[in-house]
């Protein structure tokens, strides 16, 4: 008997991404966590109606929570309908989150969300540990991209 909660177990299915994450942030390690909602919120995130645009992470009384995450609410939700913009708690093993008190303590990084994904049939978030990045390294990156995408022009053109 099978356990899956849904009939596309095991495919990952992205419904949310942080468009800046990458372009403002060097990206250091990455994990995926638990995300707490309510029904409405699940329906509404399963609509793609979620947002991460100035999402990030925080530590309150040894727990990690996801600030700043907008959920549209639920068209049909009714009076029971969810707030918008909420703290949402995030769930990781104790020992992941005492590495990452201690690297956003220590080393001043940040918690920025990536991406929010079904999995099973569970709504995910993939939570990385980033530095911020100075003006001339988004620059760097910007000219690189660039770059690499013309050489790509160039090759297919000569295909």
């Amino acid at each position: 008997m099978s356990t899956d909660r849904s009939p596309a177990a095991g495919k990952e299915q992205i419904l949310a991404r942080n468009p800046k994450a990458r372009h403002d942030y060097h990206i250091m390690e990455t994990w995926e966590a638990g995300l707490v909602l309510t029904g409405s919120e699940v329906k509404s995130v399963r609509a793609g109606r979620a947002s991460l645009k100035g999402a990030f992470g925080v530590f309150r009384h040894g727990e990690l929570w996801l600030e700043g995450m907008s959920i549209a609410p639920y068209e049909s939700g009714g009076y029971a309908n969810h707030v918008r913009e909420r703290p949402r708690k995030l769930l990781l093993h104790r020992r992941q989150i005492r590495h990452l008190i201690g690297a956003v303590e220590q080393r001043g990084h940040a918690l920025v969300p990536l991406d929010i994904h079904l999995q099973g049939g569970y709504a995910k978030v993939t939570l990385a540990l980033g530095k911020g990045k100075k003006v001339h390294d988004k620059r760097e990156d910007l000219k690189r991209r660039d770059a690499e995408r013309e050489i790509a022009r160039t090759m297919r053109r000569r295909r």
